[in-house]
């Protein structure tokens, strides 16, 4: 279990650099362009994050740690809207800064902790170590997803060889 958690704090750690090397590298209008109608951009992918990094995860295992439950978290809801989103590599930055903190609350964390139950509001009973997981797997899941979104624009003027991205073509609604 501890190459579990050793796992998910290197995921958690290389994230930021990842989107920093983006926003610094590519245009803000590339990273702003959303894949498909009602998708999200790289740009909302990077926000989804800095509003998790900021009111979701840390909170979360605060929670773990003082024996409290937590509620359930909608980003259509409750995250920041893009048009309200700053430019890109200020979102980098602050993500950046965020996860510093994310990390320095993680560090103690030992295997013993991640049996420690929380209620969550939709999924009932849950553990740290499945939280720290999904963490990791969000991180993850959100980047490749920013990714497929930067590749769109390339995909659909690839003329031939767009067959040979069609695993990775975004439609609209999913």
């Amino acid at each position: 279990m501890d190459d579990i958690l050793n796992w998910a704090r290197a995921v958690l750690a290389t994230t930021p650099a990842r989107w920093t090397h983006l926003t610094q590298t590519l245009p803000a209008e590339l990273m702003q362009e959303p894949p498909a109608p009602k998708e999200w951009s790289a740009h909302a992918c990077l926000q989804h994050m800095v509003d998790a990094e900021r009111g979701v995860f840390p909170v979360r295992v605060q929670a773990f740690f003082a024996g409290q439950d937590f509620a359930a978290y909608n980003p259509e809801q409750q995250g920041t809207k893009p048009d309200a989103s700053p430019a890109p590599a200020a979102l980098a930055a602050e993500f950046a800064r965020l996860r510093e903190a994310s990390l320095t609350q993680l560090a103690p964390i030992v295997s013993s902790d991640l049996a420690r139950t929380a209620r969550h509001g939709e999924l009932g009973q849950v553990t740290l170590g499945e939280l720290i997981h999904e963490w990791a797997a969000h991180d993850l899941m959100h980047t490749v997803q920013a990714e497929r979104a930067l590749m769109q624009p390339f995909i659909h003027r690839a003329g031939p060889w767009l067959r040979y991205f069609s695993d990775h073509v975004v439609k609209a609604g999913g």
